[in-house]
């Protein structure tokens, strides 16, 4: 058995982008930043930030358009796919 299963709390970096394919299906692209601070092996704190593209599909992106914004704290739970570009 298999499993792609993904949970991601973080804020928008930028307003969801609505576009609608040739069928007629909505699709909602945004960004979400992650951040994770902790202390090393000397003590001095680190923070971290993971940057994620998020891509929506139907009546989810409508209403991910209507509602999020810049900013928005959100939680995102979907499934992991990797893509390559150059």
């Amino acid at each position: 058995m298999n499993l792609n299963r993904v949970f991601i709390i973080g804020n928008l970096t930028r307003d969801p982008e609505l576009k609608n394919l040739p069928s007629g299906t909505a699709v909602a692209s945004f960004g979400v930043a992650t951040n994770r601070t902790w202390k090393d092996q000397s003590g001095q704190k680190k923070d971290d930030t993971q940057f994620h593209n998020v891509v929506a599909f139907g009546k989810q992106a409508e209403i991910m358009n209507q509602y999020l914004k810049k900013g928005s704290t959100v939680f995102i739970e979907g499934r992991l796919q990797t893509r390559n570009w150059e």
